[in-house]
Order: C-alpha cells, then structure tokens, then sequence
C-alpha cells in the first residue's frame, strides 16, 4: 500500500507525454504499484481523449502523404531485439517497466562507492539523470535542495526525512522549494530510483566539491 504519490501535475504531464524520459520512467515504475495513479492518468488520457475530438480538423495539402512518406524513409532504423535475445531480470523489487532498462538483478549491478554508507548505478543510456541510490542502514544523505525536479521511488527498504517516511512503492515528488536529509530507516538498504532534470543543491562544502565526480 503506497502512501505518497507524484503530485497531479506529474501525472497529467505523463499522460500527455510531456515529462523527460528519466522523470517518466519512475512515473511509469510507480504506474505499476499504484492503482491509485493509474486511475487519475486514465482520467487524464480521458479528458485529453475528449479535447482532441472536438479540434476542428486542419486542411492538408495535396502532397502530405508523399512529405510523410519521405521522412519515413529518412528514419534511421532501429534494430528489432527479440525477447529471447534479451535479459530481463525477474526481481521483485525492480517495477517491471524498469525492468528491461537495468538488465540485472539489484544485488548483481556494479555499485559505485559515493561515501560511507553510500553507492549508486547510474543507468548508462540515461545521460546521469537516472540513477539508483543505495542507503546503508542508519546512514544520512548530505542535506541539499533541488535547482529543478527529482522524482524518487524507493525500490526496497525505506528511509525518513522532513517530508515524512517513504516506504516501497511510494514515490516523493520534488521541486526547487523542498531541502530534506533522507535517513534509511530500517535494519536492511534502502535503495532508490532517481530521476532528476537539474543537479542537487547540497548545503556542505564536502559534498559540493565531490558533486562533480558523481555527476548528481
């Protein structure tokens, strides 16, 4: 049972198709848990479903069709992976559209050492702005704020901060306004899927000056 979810606003810019890839991704990892969610981006598809029929349709030029054709033929194409060529784990802590992205169970990725009680995987393809974070029991995040959105979902595990508890599934949904200290709460990792549009702001000087070489 989730308890924190992406505000409205998220919700609605992801039924239309309007969030970055990497904040998408961790919508549509949350989608997946929360039947709550789904509901309100059925809603949203619904009322966008209805604006587009009543759009006057545009008048098209006699040669649209050969113009889309062409660009069709320009498309670079893009090879087809069969599903057995491919290795998607069957982790029950990993959401399943995340799934095909990491390729590997959590407890088998290559995990960088950040500092005590900290290691991240960054997703390759997702140029650092998709990430997964691994919390030490007990261990504090460096305190920082945001300059732009962070969509978080706790994977495994749980951790605390000024904006409540965030156990699996639930998802916190931040902006440039929010400073928090996340603190993994329990006796096992807490470990998180990250997505963000804009680098951290952290408050201690230690942690600004290692930010560049973590790319956070």
């Amino acid at each position: 049972m989730t308890t924190h979810h992406p505000d409205l606003s998220t919700l609605m810019s992801y039924s239309a198709g309007s969030l970055p890839d990497a904040i998408a991704t961790v919508v549509a990892a949350h989608l997946s848990v929360c039947s709550h969610c789904r509901q309100q981006v059925q809603e949203a598809e619904q009322v966008g479903i209805s604006l587009l029929e009543e759009l006057v349709p545009a008048t098209m030029s006699d040669h649209a069709k050969d113009d889309i054709l062409a660009l069709l033929d320009e498309t670079e194409q893009v090879p087809i992976i069969s599903r057995e060529e491919q290795y998607v784990p069957n982790d029950a802590d990993i959401p399943a559209p995340f799934r095909p992205l990491l390729g590997y169970y959590l407890d088998e990725l290559h995990w960088r050492y950040m500092a005590p009680g900290l290691k991240q995987f960054v997703l390759p393809a997702s140029g650092s702005n998709l990430r997964l974070l691994k919390i030490a029991p007990g261990t504090c995040m460096p305190s920082h704020g945001h300059t732009g959105s962070e969509l978080t979902m706790v994977l495994r595990g749980s951790y605390s901060d000024e904006l409540g508890r965030f156990c699996a599934g639930d998802v916190a949904d931040l902006d440039p306004d929010v400073q928090h200290q996340p603190v993994a709460d329990t006796g096992e990792h807490c470990i998180c899927l990250i997505a963000t549009d804009a680098p951290l702001r952290f408050n201690g000087l230690v942690p600004r000056l290692l930010q560049p070489f973590f790319q956070l």
